[in-house]
């Protein structure tokens, strides 16, 4: 089986949409000001298309075999985050949703937004590659840290992540909702 894992494109809007909707949940509901899901997805995918906030395509890298997108891993610069969250802000309050999106790293990170699989892929590694690219990318950039946060309730993911190296620095809230801030040394 072979995987590559490349930047996205604009034309992988569609595939990346539903996977970001699987790794976020709720928060896509505070992300997108909708909250039926087929437009939830629509405005995801619209929001991966643009260049100005954290799931553009710019940020996003897909895993990929026979041109079938299994996974995403979303990368930013911890220091680029309330730059991204602000513009996105800009652009609900245009619709009259106003909200304040949640920092979600430390400035000195490399910071791995959203991190998915498709359902039908889980189990292969693609997860563990997608983390060892972004590992590889924070090193590239010069970053001696990379972070994530984790839902509490996902304790398989966290067990994959301290498989990997990455331990728990602190509790963490994102709309609400309380995290793990996992942190790994590069």
């Amino acid at each position: 089986m072979t995987i590559i894992i490349r930047n996205a494109e604009i034309k992988d809007a569609a595939a990346i949409a539903p996977l970001i909707y699987d790794a976020i949940g709720d928060i896509a509901n505070n992300l997108t000001g909708q909250d039926v899901p087929q437009k939830i997805l629509a405005s995801l995918e619209q929001l991966v298309t643009e260049t100005t906030n954290r799931h553009s395509y710019l940020n996003t890298y897909v895993a990929e075999r026979n041109d079938e997108i299994l996974g995403i891993v979303v990368l930013y610069d911890g220091h680029l985050g309330k730059k991204l969250d602000s513009q996105l802000e800009a652009q609900l309050a245009e619709k009259g949703i106003h909200i304040t999106l949640d920092v979600e790293a430390h400035m000195d990170e490399y910071y791995i937004d959203t991190i998915c699989v498709s359902k039908d892929a889980r189990g292969l590694g693609i997860g563990t590659r997608l983390l060892q690219f972004a590992e590889q990318k924070g090193k590239q950039l010069g970053y001696s840290k990379i972070s994530l946060n984790v839902e509490l309730e996902k304790i398989d993911a966290r067990r994959l992540y301290e498989r990997m190296g990455y331990s728990t620095t602190e509790s963490w809230t994102i709309i609400n909702e309380p995290f793990h801030h996992m942190v790994k040394s590069l």
